[in-house]
């Protein structure tokens, strides 16, 4: 039974190393099975070199159609799971056809390589970039082999970062007024702000503020939106009275944020919002919803 056994394992070992392995930072990036793995982080316009090992089992040769590896930026919706829409593709032939008795290792370069987009893992979609090497071979069928990275692109800040104020009310009842001091945030930022109340006949229990993260994937009548709540911060207990005024200091860095991401390959798009939620003695609850911007800053040495 060993040799049926045998004939299933993998004729070559492959491995994948990058150049600067050891200097460049490494992420934790989330698999499809749970795990979480620590990967190289890249960013747009970056080389992206290393070599690529192929070494035979036990003294087996290696016969094949030739061996190539291609960088793939890829988007994969949850409802469509397995098929994969490449926005970057790009290959280089590593070897012509022939045979491999011993392990060879072959260089390869993508130079100022064009990343537009983050890799992002979402409820209903990700976005991934990997690199795959294939050995091609006819009839005993192609063996491949894929290194995860990871993408992130920075932002300068906004050179226009306008305040949000509104006044939100229901006639005769209530009437409040709130500021945040910015439109667009970093995701390591603080967000400040007041509410004033200027009319108050209804009687609040409580109020709070959260963060949502709305994802749509698909286009037209195929638009899936989910939306999530990934912070609640309380801002007040109790009920207030007229001219009063609370203040708001949210610090963003606790929770795992993204970069707004609007019309991504026409594929998906996340934006944030900040909700405002009153809630009065009757349980009714009032919301406030206002969109921001987030984005993410160069990391300072």
């Amino acid at each position: 039974m060993n040799f049926i056994i045998g004939a299933f394992k993998p004729a070559c070992h492959i491995s994948i190393t990058f150049s600067d392995a050891k200097s460049r930072k490494q992420v934790p990036l989330k698999k499809e099975n749970g795990q979480t793995i620590m990967v190289p982080l890249f960013q747009s316009q970056e080389n992206i070199t290393g070599k690529i090992s192929v070494e035979p089992i036990s003294g087996k040769k290696v016969e094949h159609n030739g061996i190539k590896v291609e960088l793939l930026g890829q988007i994969e919706m949850y409802f469509d799971k397995g098929n994969f829409y490449d926005f970057t593709s790009l290959v280089r032939e590593l070897d012509v056809p022939g045979e491999i008795y011993e392990r060879k290792t072959f260089p390869f370069e993508f130079s100022t390589v064009e990343m537009p987009y983050e890799t992002y893992n979402g409820v209903n979609v990700r976005l991934r970039y990997v690199l795959k090497v294939t050995i091609s071979r006819g009839y005993a069928g192609s063996i491949t082999e894929y290194q995860d990275f990871v993408v992130r692109n920075y932002s300068p800040p906004p050179s226009i970062n306008n305040s949000i104020k509104m006044e939100v009310g229901i006639e005769d009842c209530l009437h409040i007024e709130f500021e945040y001091n910015k439109s667009k945030y970093h995701l390591k930022d603080v967000i400040l702000g007041k509410i004033y109340f200027l009319l108050v006949r209804i009687k609040i229990k409580n109020m709070d503020l959260e963060i949502r993260r709305r994802e749509s994937t698909g286009s037209g009548p195929n638009t899936h939106v989910e939306t999530e709540t990934l912070a609640k911060f309380e801002l007040m207990d109790g009920a207030p009275v007229r001219g009063e005024s609370i203040p708001i200091r949210l610090f963003l860095s606790p929770y795992e944020l993204t970069p707004t991401y609007r019309n991504i390959n026409n594929k998906f798009s996340v934006k944030y919002y900040l909700n405002l939620v009153l809630v009065d003695e009757e349980d009714r609850r009032y919301f406030k919803q206002q969109e921001i911007t987030m984005y993410r800053l160069g990391e300072t040495s």
